[in-house]
């Protein structure tokens, strides 16, 4: 039987999840050609934020890879899109010149960034963010300059600003209503949001109308009515998306707002019909992702069988969002606002930071707000969606997870056929039914299996209380997998196991024994693997250079402008005129651009040049202080008891034991510790990887601070009454950190994931144990030396360094 020709003009999310559905309905149907404008695979979109961030890769978040078009014997064309559609003759054109006849022809053309006409638009330096290319295109910015300003208070733009944050540049916000997200929140929680993100470092320049973008042939700041003015020399626009319909009008489509279609997806043309974010469907165009995929799904269906079913067809959806916002939770939907005809059930926690608003109408949930906390998203969606009369409900029912401190989880009390997965369109009956039929026992495999937690990834924790629940006995944390990296299927924990059990020696051996899909491994699991062996055989294992990152090779950091920063050690914060004398010779000598004192209590010189850099160590001749690397960065310290009226211990004295101790000492992350010397905690002790407070004879010793983007107050582990017990309890801590955690987790997401519970019980409760562990620190603590005297001695080394600089690179 001749095979029906389908062609999909975009290979975006919406267009290739309806070839999915198509491939699940009837996949002998179709000979299936998709084209798209990217020179990329289908990936997720929603994810970019997070390669901007710096917290995954392109690779991460592509969703169908090349081999995935191979298999179901899809054509693709990236980087060639349609520029002309012969609907007479069923007839695409390509932009490289292909022709390409269809029985069946789908627009998912998505939407094109929408750009401000302003004065200026057109200089270099303004760009959106909505692909690929615009990622980059900041990062390359961020290499080079400081000052970058996002017009657009919306999703978009906090992503755009949260990544440039990561990229260190100074960033300010634009924004023309009062707060923040006006779509998605009200403005208690946008309140509350624009405060954590000032915590964060943004800035905001709020009720600003944008005049004029200022300066010659690139930006060099933003004009407002008002008069005022703002630097920047990166502007990104985030202000909206608009229909890209420019092709369907040009092919005698029917357009309003976007490409107009009917239940079916239907355009008025025949055989022609229009999926995601370029169609409109009963007057509304849609941006989220979860009714594009309903869009698909109905079209699939309808397409595969040629039969009208009413219900299989799309009839709109309810309009929701759940995403995290830098880091913070939020879920809103329906009609949230506050109107004559509506009552709301309020909570409002600012001690922990959580704000939650359900919107009644008629006995009715028809909207809610919750920030901070969304837990209870799928439970008030499936109210506003089933229409369910409240009457006779209570505000337990209601917010279940606000008036129980150790409830369980709501998915456990959803009815089958509610949604868990609202981006994928995944219920609960259907996730159960997989994991079950299926044998899944990890996230992962659900999410493979079902789709389930495959966009967004914000119902990954339902997903995981969903499969504990239905296994119960059967479920084991072990078994939540989540490979390395591309190259291989096994786990962090695998890996080591492996590792440790065929005594692999080399990040080679480790590749060609275990199987890994690509020979010279990547990015991501080389300088683990790097770190792995090291860690397992601390007195044999020699380290890998090109296995690591460009700044730890270098011993620096590198500068946006290709300089580099020079951090020697300073124990606990404390210096001398010695050492003072020599970093101020070493300025002059090289002419250094900055010197400047840190928060880590350290003097960093910033901007020399790479040639300089084995001169300048070998003239300073101090320690270096590990800036750069996966180690104990540095040990805060007050002034203490000596120097304070309100101090009650030597908080210099043990800082400098900690740092003395643990120099050098590499570990799956970066490594903060504060000494404190009275509980005004003037060292910030509370949100350090290990931070200690002095007591009237003790100390308290706190763990899983984490001061940065993902704030986290620290844990208390325990009191410790001397200084040898605390540098006895910090050594098993930090060993059994560097022997379960994962690389590149830091101890506050490793906390998390273990639980403070198992580590104290680790740690404090089994002497025995702590014993060993200790002495495994001692053996691995005896293998440092000074990195930068090994280079400056050594020109063999200093030659490889230099000459192989980018093998290995991040």
């Amino acid at each position: 039987m001749m095979k029906e020709k389908l062609v999909l003009i975009g290979n975006g999310m919406a267009g290739v999840r309806c070839i999915e559905e198509v491939l699940k309905a009837d996949p002998n149907k179709f000979e299936i050609t998709i084209f798209g404008g990217e020179p990329h695979p289908n990936y997720n979109r929603i994810m970019l934020s997070s390669v901007l961030q710096g917290d995954t890769t392109v690779d991460d978040i592509i969703l169908n890879d090349y081999a995935w078009y191979e298999k179901n014997n899809i054509t693709l064309h990236v980087g060639d899109p349609i520029v002309k559609v012969d609907t007479d003759h069923q007839i695409v054109y390509s932009s490289n010149g292909l022709e390409c006849k269809y029985d069946k022809l789908i627009f998912a053309t998505g939407s094109d960034p929408f750009m401000l006409p302003l004065p200026g638009a057109d200089k270099k330096g303004v760009i959106a963010f909505r692909d690929i290319k615009d990622c980059e295109t900041m990062v390359e910015y961020s290499k080079k300059y400081k000052k970058a300003v996002v017009i657009g208070g919306g999703l978009l733009g906090l992503e755009a600003a949260r990544g440039l944050l990561n990229l260190s540049m100074d960033v300010k916000v634009v924004h023309i209503f009062d707060y923040l997200m006006e779509r998605q929140l009200d403005e208690p929680a946008a309140k509350m949001l624009q405060k954590e993100l000032e915590a964060q470092g943004m800035k905001f320049l709020m009720n600003k109308h944008t005049e004029k973008i200022l300066g010659r042939d690139r930006v060099e700041g933003l004009r407002f009515k008002d008069g005022t003015t703002v630097d920047a020399d990166l502007l990104v626009m985030a202000v909206g998306i608009r229909p890209n319909v420019t092709l369907a009008k040009e092919s005698g489509l029917e357009i309003n707002r976007a490409i107009v279609v009917n239940d079916y997806m239907e355009t008025n043309v025949k055989n022609v019909y229009a999926v995601g974010e370029c169609a409109e469907h009963r007057g509304i165009a849609y941006g989220l992702v979860a009714p594009l995929y309903e869009q698909g799904k109905a079209l699939a269906h309808y397409i595969c069988t040629e039969e009208k079913q009413e219900s299989r067809s799309y009839k709109g959806s309810l309009i929701y969002t759940q995403l995290k916002v830098s880091g913070v939770d939020v879920f809103s939907a329906g009609d949230f606002r506050d109107t004559e005809e509506t009552r709301a059930i309020r909570v409002h926690d600012e001690f922990e930071g959580v704000y939650k608003k359900v919107v009644v109408k008629e006995n009715k949930v028809i909207g809610a707000v919750l920030f901070g906390n969304t837990a209870d998203s799928p439970r008030l969606l499936d109210l506003m969606k089933k229409q369910v009369d409240i009457t006779e409900m209570n505000k337990v029912s209601i917010l279940p997870s606000e008036d129980k401190a150790d409830s369980e989880s709501p998915v456990i009390s959803m009815d089958a056929n509610e949604i868990v997965c609202g981006c994928n369109g995944v219920s609960k009956g259907a996730i159960v039914r997989a994991i079950s039929e299926n044998g899944l026992t990890s996230v992962e495999e659900v999410k493979k299996c079902t789709n389930a937690a495959r966009s967004c990834g914000g119902c990954k924790p339902l997903v995981a209380d969903l499969l504990e629940h239905t296994l119960g006995d059967g479920f084991s944390g072990a078994n939540q997998k989540e490979a390395m990296c591309g190259c291989t299927d096994l786990t962090h924990e695998e890996v080591v196991a492996e590792i440790k059990e065929k005594g692999l020696s080399h990040t080679k051996e480790v590749m060609n024994v275990l199987g890994w899909t690509s020979d010279e491994g990547c990015s991501k699991c080389r300088p683990a693997l790097n770190y792995y062996l090291g860690m397992v055989n601390p007195l044999d294992y020699e380290d890998e250079q090109e296995s690591r990152f460009v700044n730890e090779r270098l011993h620096a950091n590198i500068n946006h402008d290709g300089t580099h920063t020079v951090v020697p050690r300073m124990y606990g914060g404390v210096t001398n005129p010695e050492q003072l004398r020599k970093i101020a010779d070493v300025a002059e000598k090289y002419n250094v651009p900055l010197v400047k004192v840190t928060g880590g209590q350290r003097i960093d010189l910033f901007g020399v040049k790479r040639e300089d850099l084995p001169s300048v160590w070998e003239d300073l001749d101090m320690p270096s202080g590990y800036a750069y690397g996966k180690a104990l960065r540095t040990v805060k310290t007050c002034v203490g008891k000596d120097f304070c009226r309100f101090g009650t211990q030597d908080s210099i004295g043990l800082g400098v034991k900690l740092e003395e101790r643990f120099q050098g000492l590499q570990a799956p992350h970066k490594i903060k510790m504060a000494v404190s010397a009275c509980p005004r905690n003037c060292a910030e002790s509370g949100i350090k990887d290990v931070g200690i407070v002095g007591l009237e004879g003790a100390y308290e010793l706190y763990v899983g601070g984490n001061g940065g983007v993902d704030l986290r107050a620290g844990d208390l582990f325990c009191r410790a009454e001397t200084d040898e017990e605390v540098i006895d309890i910090v050594s098993a801590y930090l060993q059994y950190y560097r022997e379960t955690a994962r690389y590149l987790e830091r101890t506050s997401h490793w906390i998390a994931r273990v639980g403070l519970d198992h580590v104290k019980s680790v740690v404090i409760d089994d002497l025995e144990k702590r014993k060993e562990l200790i002495e495994r620190m001692d053996i691995a603590l005896s293998t440092y030396k000074d990195p930068w005297k090994e280079i400056i001695n050594d020109k063999e080394k200093r030659k490889v360094l230099f000459e192989n600089i980018e093998v290995g690179s991040k």
